[in-house]
């Protein structure tokens, strides 16, 4: 990956999207940006966000396109699902790759040997173990589930 921030990538794929005229994928990018910045302004005057708390604001912007997702299924809004869809396409565009789930469960045995966790009361140290080791390519839905499969809980 180059020098160049998610956020610079997106106003940059902005300028692509208007030209374009790809308002589906532009209003993604409006709403990603105004995250980006929103994070940024609450930080010091200067100071600009690194690259792992821009993938952070971007994770939770994937995770709240699924949770409302969830909601529209729950009220029978199948017209509205492929839209937050797209969205979280275009949003993972600006992610580090996603690890297979074979590769998690990699990761997370490593870390219960590493832990020699014993049972479900290590569950919170093996999910900090993996967490930190997976940032940014691993939901961590996904992880605690692994991670409650490999502890038997």
């Amino acid at each position: 990956m180059t020098d160049e921030s998610i956020l610079q990538r997106v106003q940059n794929d902005m300028v692509a999207a208007m030209k374009a005229r790809d308002a589906a994928t532009l209003s993604t990018l409006r709403m990603l940006k105004a995250a980006l910045m929103e994070a940024k302004t609450r930080k010091t005057k200067d100071a600009l966000l690194t690259h792992d708390e821009e993938v952070e604001v971007l994770q939770r912007y994937v995770k709240k396109r699924r949770e409302t997702i969830e909601e529209l299924k729950k009220v029978g809004r199948e017209d509205l699902i492929a839209r937050e869809e797209q969205e979280i396409a275009v949003t993972r565009r600006y992610l580090p790759p996603t690890l297979s789930e074979e590769e998690l469960r990699a990761v997370v045995r490593e870390a219960v040997a590493k832990i020699g966790a014993a049972g479900s009361k290590d569950t919170g140290r093996v999910m900090g173990a993996v967490m930190a080791q997976v940032k940014g390519r691993a939901e961590g839905a996904t992880v605690s589930r692994l991670v409650k499969e490999a502890l038997g809980a």
